[in-house]
């Protein structure tokens, strides 16, 4: 459950870095690093509900 664990902060890091960055980037680059953090929360979303359904299992 601790790689589940890793991956989860690891895509909520990445997600939070690309919001931050699409924040300072020029317009031209701006839609590029605010789609990749919307699909990186979109991977954290999913993976939570994944650990999720394993304590509820357990």
């Amino acid at each position: 459950m601790s790689g589940f664990q890793a991956k989860l902060e690891r895509f909520e890091n990445l997600a939070a870095e690309c919001e931050l960055i699409a924040k300072r980037v020029d317009e031209s680059n701006r839609e590029l690093y605010r789609r990749a953090g919307q699909h990186y929360r979109e991977l954290a979303d999913d993976l939570r509900a994944l650990i999720a359904s394993f304590d509820v299992a357990a």
